[in-house]
């Protein structure tokens, strides 16, 4: 009630404006000093008073809204985020002429006065009584247009927005006794600052520095006096003198505010009439706004996603998108550049954006031991689907980080059954007879629900079938009815349960589907959760939830909870150590054989059914990789076959064909200069039935120095010793005379029961010592053929089957 009567008295009083200047003023200042006692008969004069000079209690919630950048792992710009363009600086960097270009037509006497200036609202009352529109002058001081700012910034209703600059006595109240309290709270150079960062001049600038680099390109420190003039006349009204749109109005302004210096005595007359002189010069800058244009985009996306959709961040999505768009956060993301543009550059090379067969690729890489996101890319642009080369799909990432469903990774998923069953104990040499097509039945779920299949299924896309092969070969091979017979054994649910540990799930969020041909990968992942998967290979079985932010920080300094990657031991790391020796030879010896780097290396190819897709994962120690290409449309209505595209064309794409090469070029180029890492050797139960690979003859060393024989029997994985009695033969004295077994034994290199025995020659036997043996029986080529100058000359692998 005593509020009511108080507008209700300042509003007679400022009623009085219609009648004449001096009369309006009394009345206003005579409203608002006699509040005390129009409230008597309510809560009293004093209760009344101290209303008035009382600090309001969400004077500490008010702030400005501040743009929020995302920064790479080295602290350089990945995106700006703002509703407000706003870069707060401290006073001293604000240019000192640019200051007084401001106080002098905003405020003159702001040094002089406390929150309300008597004397300027008086002048500024006689100066509009008989002044142009042009020359009127704001009876507020600083103080009360920051507060007046503030309160407008922070309201989040429309209703809240009116309120806030609504022309009523009850608004100028409110924002008198904030004025009070921040004159209490901060001196006048404080003030000054806060005004000049919340300021509005035009053209989406808030701040003095934005607007310096807006309209200038410069900071506000190095504003000359000319530019100052102009954006303290833009203050007057942002968008109707708004540079870029209004020159003449902005120019007008500016002579205006040079005048008014001049008046002051801050400037001469004639050097407000030099630069009066002087057309207005605008170098524009524009400071880009989200993702859309970021050199990184997808990535920069995936961070924006993690901030609008996980709780960390607030409880609500209302609370998240103000912490993104006006907190002023410094987002430190894992983002490597050199990663990323290797990806960049790798995709674009083999699946350009603007394609005529209209076909996508996309590359996430992760860290192994830490779960950071170093690269992710989609090898478009982001932006609206229907323009070409365009897609706002993030098919790096699962649905809640870019909208896409997943896609079927294929064969991928084979080093999961894999995994399953070293973590069973199974040796490498184990050995399955795959036939040509094969039926699953006899699988169950998790659930112990019968999920068999009666179709054949066949090794149509990535291996052949009919023959027995190891845990090894099956693996190079890729042998899909080798991996289903694998998972049968292994048991389905102790497969789905393994991927499940290094992260897998589906992308759209959806529990994983349990069927017979989960092994296959026909479940919906996203290249993310493939790399992630991976990199635990490459960290020894250490699974790291994959992660892109590293720190937060507030505009005041202050750290934010962000996201953890949750790192923890899910395999044995033996287990991890015979996947990483299995798949290695994937690049050498299997399907991906050539797509080697040159450093310790593993992965697995991925051909999904009917060429749906295709895929490539693969990792060093340093660092994991997934990539699929396919087709935005739909792979089983436009499935990958006869395309034709810069590095492929004609014919069905395999995972080797287009994704390997991606992962190739990437990966070489994103750890140049980065020093290599090698596998740790399995545990040596894993070779109990020797080392999988199909059995070899052993090679002819004789002749050749131990070094030689040494390193060539290390090449093969076989192990060696160099016995201690060395004989008479007919090769040099110093080399190998013979080896247990001997050349052309055919053997396993990896059987961990066997060690080749090298016996060192003393050179031929002299006349006069007993004969040797009974003449050639030692030539394996007979008695009538003399011995090869070159005793290695036969291949290191002859396959028997």
């Amino acid at each position: 009630m005593c509020r009511m009567e108080a507008e209700q008295g300042i509003g007679r009083a400022v009623a009085a404006r219609r009648l004449a200047g001096y009369g309006m003023l009394a009345g206003l200042l005579a409203g608002l000093l006699a509040l005390p006692l129009a409230c008597t008969a309510g809560v009293g004069a004093r209760d009344s008073a101290d209303w008035l000079l009382s600090e309001p209690l969400d004077l500490d919630d008010l702030q400005a809204p501040q743009r929020s950048q995302i920064l790479a792992e080295d602290g350089s710009l990945i995106a700006t985020f703002y509703r407000q363009n706003r870069v707060d600086v401290p006073l001293e960097k604000i240019s000192p002429v640019a200051r007084q270009a401001v106080l002098a037509i905003e405020d003159y006497r702001f040094y002089e006065h406390g929150a309300l200036d008597s004397k300027g609202t008086l002048r500024a009352l006689m100066s509009n009584l008989n002044s142009s529109d042009d020359t009127t002058q704001g009876g507020s001081g600083i103080t009360q247009q920051y507060v007046k700012n503030l309160l407008y910034m922070n309201a989040e209703s429309e209703e809240e927005k009116l309120e806030a600059v609504a022309t009523t006595p009850a608004r100028k109240l409110r924002e008198l006794r904030y004025a009070v309290a921040v004159e209490r709270r901060h001196s006048k150079d404080e003030i000054l600052e806060k005004y000049l960062n919340i300021a509005y001049f035009g053209d989406g600038a808030y701040g003095l520095e934005a607007a310096a680099r807006r309209y200038f390109s410069v900071s506000a420190a190095k504003l000359n006096l000319n530019q100052a003039a102009t954006l303290a006349g833009i203050l007057k009204n942002g968008n109707q003198y708004n540079a870029r749109l209004n020159g003449e109005g902005a120019r007008n302004r500016r002579d205006i505010v040079l005048d008014r210096m001049a008046e002051l005595g801050w400037i001469t007359w004639r050097k407000a009439e030099e630069e009066k002189k002087k057309p207005l010069v605008l170098d524009l800058t524009e400071t880009k706004n989200g993702c859309t244009e970021s050199k990184a985009a997808f990535f920069c996306d995936y961070v924006q996603r993690e901030i609008l959709t996980n709780p960390i961040f607030g409880k609500t999505k209302e609370e998240r998108e103000r912490l993104l768009w006006i907190g002023g956060l410094k987002i430190r993301t894992t983002l490597d550049w050199k990663t990323q543009n290797a990806a960049h550059k790798a995709l674009l090379r083999h699946v350009p954006a603007r394609n005529k067969e209209k076909k996508a690729a996309a590359q996430v890489l992760v860290e192994p031991g830490t779960g950071e996101i170093k690269g992710m890319d989609v090898g478009r642009e982001l932006g609206p689907d229907e323009k070409p080369g365009k897609t706002w799909i993030n098919f790096a990432a699962d649905a809640s980080h870019g909208t896409s469903v997943g896609m079927a990774a294929g064969s991928t998923f084979k080093a999961f059954t894999l995994a399953a069953a070293f973590d069973e104990g199974m040796p490498i040499g184990e050995r399955i007879t795959a036939p040509v097509a094969y039926a699953p039945t006899g699988f169950r779920d998790c659930k112990g629900k019968n999920v068999s299949d009666t179709t054949q299924l066949r090794n149509s896309s990535d291996g052949e079938g009919g023959r027995s092969f190891s845990l090894l070969t099956g693996t190079w091979h890729s042998v899909n009815t080798f991996f289903l017979k694998l998972e049968k054994e292994v048991g389905l649910c102790d497969t789905v349960k393994m991927a499940k540990k290094l992260g897998i799930r589906r992308a759209d969020g959806k529990p994983l589907q349990e069927y017979a041909s989960f092994t296959l990968g026909f479940n919906d992942v996203s290249p993310l959760r493939v790399a992630a998967a991976y990199a635990a290979f490459g960290a020894r079985g250490k699974y790291c939830e994959p992660i892109a932010i590293k720190q937060i920080n507030r505009a005041d300094g202050k750290k934010i909870k962000v996201p953890s990657a949750n790192c923890e031991q899910v395999i044995d790391k033996g287990v991890a150590d015979a996947v990483n020796h299995v798949m290695a030879g994937v690049l050498t010896k299997g399907t991906a054989r050539g797509l080697a780097l040159g450093r310790p290396a593993a992965g697995k190819t991925g051909t999904v059914d009917n060429y749906s897709a295709a895929w490539f994962a693969g990792y060093t120690p340093e660092l994991a990789s997934a990539v699929w290409v396919g087709d935005p449309r739909g792979g089983y209505s436009h499935p990958m076959t006869n395309v034709c595209l810069p590095t492929h064309c004609g014919g069905p794409v395999y995972g080797a064909s287009i994704p390997g090469p991606i992962w190739r070029d990437t990966m070489a180029e994103a750890l140049r200069g980065v020093k290599a890492t090698g596998f740790s050797r399995p545990p040596s139960h894993f070779f109990r039935k020797g080392s999988g690979e199909d059995h070899v003859r052993m090679p002819d060393l004789r002749g050749l120095k131990p070094e030689e024989a040494i390193r060539r029997l290390k090449a093969m994985n076989m192990d060696h010793r160099i016995s201690s009695a060395e004989i008479h033969s007919r090769y040099p004295e110093g080399t190998i005379a013979e080896t247990s077994p001997g050349p052309g034994t055919s053997i396993d290199p990896g059987d961990s029961g066997i060690t080749v025995v090298l016996t060192v020659s003393k050179g031929e036997e002299r006349q006069d010592d007993p004969p040797f043996g009974d003449g050639d029986d030692d030539n394996p080529f007979g008695p009538d053929l003399p011995f090869p100058r070159t005793p290695f000359t036969e291949p290191f692998f002859t396959f028997t089957g």
